[in-house]
Order: C-alpha cells, then sequence, then structure tokens
C-alpha cells in the first residue's frame, strides 16, 4: 500500500462559534456526541494512513488526549496562528508536506459518510459538491478536467468541502510555493488555497465529487444546533 500523511488545520479561533468555542477549540465541539475533527480522524484511519498531524494554536492542549486515543495521531503547534491567516498552518507543517501522499483537511468538519475517505484517489484533487445556481463560498472552476480556479464566488460550479488531497510530488511543489510565499511579509494574511490558485499551471488538480450531506460544515452556533436537533 502506499504511504499517506494527513495534516488537519486547527490552529483558528472559531470566533463565529462563539460561545461555544470561548473554552473549547471548534474542531472539538461535539456534534451528535463526537468531536468534529474525529470523524475526520476515524474516516482517515480506513485508508493506510500511517500518520495524522494536527496543527494546533488556540487552545493547543486541549488535543493532546487525541494523542493517546489514536496512535497515529501528532501535534504541530502554529505559533503565528492570532497574527496570519491559515498560510501559516500548512507552513508550520513544512517538514511533513512533501514526505508522502498527503490529506489535507479542515478538522472543524463533520463526516457523516467516511467512505468519502476510501476513494481510489489517483490524481491530486480538491472534495467538491456541485453547488446549482451562483454561491459566494470558495468554489472551483474547470477547464478540461482540471482545476483552472480556485477563489470565492461562482455559478453552478464546485463547492470547497474542506478536504483536499496531493500526491507525493505535488505536496513537494506546495511545500516550496508555500515556503517562498511566507517569505514575504503581506502574505501572511493569504489563504493556503490562494498559494494553490497562484500555481495551478504546475498543480494539476482535478475534483473528486461528494454528495450533499457527506461532509457538513458546521460555521455558526445555529448550524450547529440545527444539525443536533435532527440525531
Amino acid at each position: 500500500m502506499v504511504k499517506e500523511i494527513a495534516i488537519l488545520m486547527a490552529a483558528g479561533l472559531g470566533s463565529r462559534m462563539r460561545p461555544l468555542t470561548e473554552h473549547t477549540p471548534k474542531p472539538l465541539i461535539k456534534v451528535h456526541g463526537k468531536p468534529m475533527i474525529e470523524t475526520v480522524i476515524e474516516g482517515l484511519l480506513g485508508r493506510p494512513v500511517e500518520a495524522i498531524y494536527i496543527v494546533t494554536g488556540y487552545l493547543g492542549e486541549q488535543f493532546k488526549p487525541l494523542c493517546e486515543k489514536y496512535p497515529q495521531v501528532q501535534i504541530l503547534h502554529n505559533g503565528e496562528y492570532n497574527e496570519k491567516n491559515n498560510i501559516s498552518s500548512i507552513h508550520a507543517a513544512r517538514e511533513v508536506l512533501g514526505t508522502a501522499d498527503c490529506f489535507i483537511c479542515e478538522s472543524d468538519l463533520y463526516v457523516t459518510d467516511s467512505s468519502v475517505f476510501r476513494k481510489n484517489l489517483q490524481h491530486s484533487c480538491y472534495y467538491g459538491r456541485m453547488e446549482k445556481g451562483y454561491s459566494a463560498d470558495w468554489v472551483f472552476e474547470l477547464q478540461d478536467g482540471f482545476i483552472s480556479r480556485v477563489g470565492k464566488g461562482g455559478r453552478d460550479t464546485y463547492n470547497m468541502t474542506g478536504i483536499a488531497y496531493f500526491k507525493k510530488e505535488d505536496a513537494c511543489i506546495l511545500r516550496e510555493e508555500i515556503e517562498q510565499a511566507y517569505e514575504i511579509e503581506e502574505n501572511g494574511g493569504l489563504f493556503w488555497d490562494e498559494v494553490v490558485d497562484r500555481h495551478l499551471d504546475r498543480l494539476k488538480l482535478t475534483i473528486e465529487e461528494v454528495a450533499q450531506g457527506q461532509i457538513v460544515e458546521i460555521d455558526t452556533v445555529e448550524e450547529w444546533e440545527k444539525i443536533n436537533e435532527s440525531f
């Protein structure tokens, strides 16, 4: 089996989920009795993932028990999470990025169908959910089967779901471009996906389609309450 690793970004403040996140990092908020991040971890462990690196920041010490529960989990700390955007979390994981085929995942996702992680992934890709009509969220535009744009706003296209997969050679390219971008001070405000968008000439990415409801993004207390009521 091909060696794989995963990088889970868990450094953010989760401001839109306050007051739930005043004393608990957002990925550890429970949905249907289980912390969201554990639905991601358990999905990944259905693959040959040998190591899962959780990049922490806000209330980072609360993630340590996951290392005891899941032997594959290791913690990386992002000391700049409060000053810079999530490019800083990928930069914090730069020493492991490029060592193997690699998932990069948001960790504040509620994965309802773990089979999304058991796909036969032949290419580097983003997981995307088709949305008809206009979407103001992060979307992908395609040309000849490959992603030609990663950015906000689009019509009748795929929405970002918070999961990406990079073959080792593409992960090496991403690491190189993240390191170079990070040397420029003003780039500290970038989302890591913006670095991907700038280098789609080198990164040949496809879309791995997922269905509505397989991966649930919870951004507000109201959304959290609604999904828990459905239990």
